[in-house]
């Protein structure tokens, strides 16, 4: 059975449909979707950060202090409001690749780049690419000239999908806050690397602790954990749970950053 079309192509052979798979997926890389709906692929708008901005502290609205050290390098993207779901898409990963078939004079053909998440696009709530329902993408520069010519142009159409995070090390916990108010950043995360829900439990906590997100990769929690060592446990956007046990020693100050040895893949 090929499942490319069942209703274009509802009787190839298996060796047919092997070849149609690839054709459609070629396609895909090399033209662009015409409807952005196909294979999980869908349709954007991308511009890009000022050459002047420090390519390292574009945190902005998910609070991460710099992008370098948060693991996520220099390709990242400020999102528009219908992908920022209000920073529960902070650390999330897109592949994105310039519409070649819409703008064959800016886009570069087959090129693609993976982006980080890392702030937040707002609207100007007058026709601005930003605007909701509008998805948009204002990309790093390095992260842009990936995927289109450098010229004049400014924006161009892009296909985007959901990617898989691939971070080095593990999971990092930047520890803020004061006396009993904790707010944890949370940063390189892998998989989908979009946190839908997180935990925190100090070695004399019999339970877990909710945090609650305070904004962007932010979490909080108001129990007095200090002089305990600090486990954490992370729920991603698609379901998958890992828990971080004793990450960060009794001996922690407000300021510090640790990583796990575990990840998610």
């Amino acid at each position: 059975m090929c499942l490319v079309d069942e209703k274009m192509f509802p009787t190839q052979s298996s060796s047919s449909c092997f070849f149609l798979r690839i054709f459609f997926v070629v396609s895909v890389v090399s033209e662009g979707i015409g409807n952005g709906l196909a294979n999980g692929w869908f349709d954007a708008h991308a511009t890009f950060y000022g050459a002047n901005k420090s390519l390292s502290t574009l945190g902005g609205a998910c609070g991460y202090d710099n992008t370098v050290h948060a693991g996520f390098g220099v390709n990242t993207a400020a999102v528009s409001g219908a992908l920022f779901r209000q920073g529960e898409s902070c650390g999330a990963c897109y592949l994105v690749m310039c519409n070649y078939r819409l703008d064959p004079k800016w886009c570069l053909r087959r090129a693609a780049v993976t982006i980080t998440a890392t702030n937040f696009c707002p609207p100007n709530n007058n026709g601005g690419w930003c605007d909701p329902p509008r998805q948009h993408f204002d990309m790093s520069m390095p992260a842009f000239l990936h995927i289109a010519r450098q010229g004049n142009e400014g924006i161009v159409p892009v296909l985007y999908k959901k990617t898989s995070c691939k971070r080095r090390g593990g999971v990092h916990f930047t520890l803020k806050g004061q006396s009993n108010f904790n707010m944890i950043m949370l940063s390189n995360v892998g998989g989908s690397g979009d946190v839908r829900a997180a935990w925190i439990k100090g070695s004399r906590t019999k339970t877990w602790v909710a945090m609650h997100r305070n904004w962007g990769a932010n979490w909080q929690s108001s129990v007095d954990l200090r002089s305990q060592n600090l486990s954490f446990k992370l729920t991603l956007v698609d379901g998958k749970t890992l828990e971080f046990y004793n990450v960060v020693p009794s001996t922690w100050q407000f300021g510090q950053t640790f990583a796990s040895d575990n990840q998610f893949s």
